[in-house]
């Protein structure tokens, strides 16, 4: 076990070992937790509501169902799942880091769900929870943070009720190369100075920047959510592919 924590990953563009990854993101996420809405909302120009919006209308949940976000953050989904599934429904929110995952109960108290929630401080490569426990499970701009994607996709997948739904929304390659020039660009050089500016805090989404180029694109994500035992995966592509969101269900 200990072996395996020492294995290479990469915290953006540095090679580190797999214990120190979890540690790098679980700080920079620490840092950010106070202004981490404010600063998706400056940097995506509020976009980043409509993905998940979007998102929740894939989702598929209806009254009474169980769903799971993983890597909850500010809680952004799991307020719309709480509405859809209502008192006789439950959500469940999970992140890794307690500053996160108060952030989003502080939130979902704001909006009212106290009944219907749950939250539960939770590593995505080893959910606590029982084999076909939800009806749903969704990630959203959490995946690229995780040190072993591979367990993580296999965890969520085990939770899934047999005809429930995994949906996976993060940044991803964009289809045109003009657009991936004006967006690289905006990213390494504009983003890092409002985290600066806001946040007092620019290596911290610098990070974030480098993470999303070391993330797999859309075809290759398709190929590690099949991997993972996942069926028909779709790939909807946000925004010209900047964000995509993949779903898939569990048949069996």
């Amino acid at each position: 076990m200990q072996g395996e924590c020492n294995n290479p990953a990469h915290f953006g563009y540095r090679s580190v070992s797999e214990s120190e990854k979890t540690r790098l993101v679980s700080e920079v996420f620490s840092s950010v937790a106070g202004r981490y809405d404010l600063m998706n909302d400056l940097m995506s120009f509020g976009l980043h509501r409509i993905w998940k919006s979007f998102a929740v209308m894939q989702s598929g949940l209806r009254k009474g169902d169980h769903a799971l976000d993983v890597a909850a953050g500010s809680g952004d989904l799991a307020i719309q799942f709480a509405r859809r599934v209502g008192e006789p429904g439950e959500v469940v929110l999970t992140d890794i880091n307690p500053d996160m995952l108060e952030l989003g109960r502080q939130n979902m108290v704001d909006h009212g769900h106290l009944r219907n929630v749950r939250y539960v401080l939770a590593d995505a490569e080893n959910l606590p929870f029982e084999d076909h426990s939800f009806d749903c499970v969704s990630i959203s701009f959490g995946l690229r943070n995780i040190t072993r994607k591979e367990l993580a996709l296999k965890s969520m997948r085990r939770v899934l009720k047999p005809g429930g739904k995994l949906m996976v929304l993060e940044f991803s390659e964009p289809t045109s190369l003009q657009l991936k020039r004006i967006y690289d660009q905006y990213s390494f050089k504009v983003i890092p100075r409002i985290g600066q500016w806001v946040a007092n805090d620019a290596s911290s989404y610098r990070y974030l920047v480098e993470s999303i180029r070391r993330h797999p694109d859309q075809l290759s994500l398709k190929s590690m959510m099949e991997n993972a035992g996942m069926d028909s995966v779709r790939i909807h592509n946000l925004a010209g592919g900047i964000v995509a969101l993949h779903t898939a269900t569990r048949y069996s």
